[in-house]
């Protein structure tokens, strides 16, 4: 079976392989652990990694190959990982290629998870993360980069500050460097935005969200660009033998898809944080709609983005496509189909008046959830980004009356009048 070269559009919405006559148009699920063989010699070479095919639903499967497929074609690249959420997708993006007393760099506003998982679970490991400003000079971001820095970690769409990122400025710095630049897509999605293009190497996703739509499937994805050259001094696990397999060097053996490789055959393989099955085929569905979805969603947070800067309520708002935002023109030039659903805006009276808006909303749901067809809000200091800092919060942007807003597709007039009378409260 082939897999098809189409539009961004319609690998939404195709199963990704051609159907023979007689195959299911859609890939059916395939809710299975084990796989049968016919010679012992079939599954050794599975095990020595010199054939394609299945050895446990922990390290591959059926389904979830085919979601890993779909979103690696639609992101621009050679190969993709599908995890169990994405938290695992970004912990095994910068496992593949990291160890004890190496460091990362990571852009300061990050979601508040990303950092936490960044500043307290990967140091007790050894690896040091170094938070740079996402304004930060060249010069002022090179200071943190030494001989043991393996990535620079940035959002496409910050959350929930919702600034762009410059991805080509990003990159041009990593590569300078030798060393790779890993975005987190999440919130724009390869429909809004494939950072690939603008010299991203590898690429994240919480596929919970925006991929999914639904919110009954937890998930995450790690895709692989192909483009980066591991071979360059600093990335030996890739390149030296690997005593696990017998002397398999993952850049000979798998080309342009070494990093992807590694990530499977070794992370995967040892800790187990592959997506369910049945996530990946609920995942498979969400995505059939998702150039439509992504398409009302920014044209309906414009709008809501538009009604709350006119609202006396409000003190600020941020959406990278009003035109008063600091990163506009990044979001005119990485954002050119809509920026997403996002908006982050702060109301009069501090937190206590965030809280009582929030509390007053009917249709608009508060949830610890984002990026969902439905509209949900949270207050970002007091639940996801609780366990920062005080000088964390600030290095983010997250104000003590931040309030994010996820736009979902409902009626706009719907969620505007919801809005409006939820302001009344306060």
């Amino acid at each position: 079976m082939k897999f098809k070269k189409l539009r961004l559009e319609t690998k939404c919405i195709h199963s990704g392989y051609e159907a023979a006559s007689g195959e299911p148009r859609v890939f059916p699920l395939v809710q299975s652990t084990t796989y049968k063989y016919d010679t012992a010699d079939e599954l050794g070479d599975l095990f020595d990694l010199k054939a394609d095919g299945y050895i446990y639903s922990r390290i591959s499967n059926p389904t979830v190959d085919v979601l890993e497929k779909k979103i690696a074609e639609l992101e621009g690249g050679v190969a993709s990982v599908a995890t169990s959420s994405g938290q695992s997708a970004n912990i095994l993006s910068v496992l593949t290629i990291c160890k004890n007393g190496d460091n990362i760099i990571a852009l300061s506003n990050l979601y508040g998870g990303t950092v936490s998982l960044f500043t307290n679970t990967l140091s007790r490991y050894g690896i040091e993360v170094r938070f740079v400003g996402i304004s930060d000079s060249d010069k002022e971001i090179e200071k943190k980069i030494d001989k043991d820095t393996k990535l620079i970690f940035g959002e496409t769409i910050a959350n929930p500050g919702v600034d762009v990122l410059d991805i080509e400025r990003f990159s041009k710095i990593a590569h300078k460097n030798n060393i790779p630049l890993i975005i987190d897509n999440t919130f724009a999605t390869p429909i809004l935005c494939r950072p690939i293009e603008y010299g991203a190497d590898i690429v994240t996703h919480s596929t919970t969200k925006y991929i999914d739509g639904h919110s009954r499937a937890l998930g995450g994805i790690v895709v692989d660009s192909g483009k980066f050259n591991w071979n360059n001094g600093k990335f030996d696990d890739l390149v030296n033998p690997d005593v696990s397999y017998h002397g398999v060097s993952f850049t000979e053996s798998f080309k342009e898809a070494a990093y992807s490789a590694k990530a499977r055959c070794t992370f995967v393989r040892d800790i187990g944080f592959i997506m369910a099955p049945f996530n990946a085929f609920l995942t498979l569905q969400g995505i059939e709609t998702l150039h439509l979805r992504m398409e009302r969603h920014s044209e309906n947070a414009l709008k809501v983005a538009k009604y709350l800067e006119d609202n006396e309520s409000v003190e600020w708002v941020k959406y990278p496509k009003l035109k008063n935002s600091n990163t506009y023109e990044l979001a005119e030039k990485y954002l050119k189909k809509g920026a997403g659903g996002i908006i982050s805006f702060g109301v009069k009276g501090g937190v206590e008046s965030a809280k009582k808006f929030i509390d007053s909303l009917e249709i608009v749901s508060l949830v610890t959830h984002v990026a969902d067809s439905k509209s949900c809000v949270i207050h970002p200091a007091s639940t996801t980004h609780r366990q920062l800092t005080k000088k964390q919060l600030e290095d983010a942007g997250i104000a003590d009356n931040l309030i994010r807003l996820s736009v979902g597709i409902e009626n706009v007039d719907d969620i505007i009048e919801d809005i409006e009378q939820a302001l009344k409260y306060i």
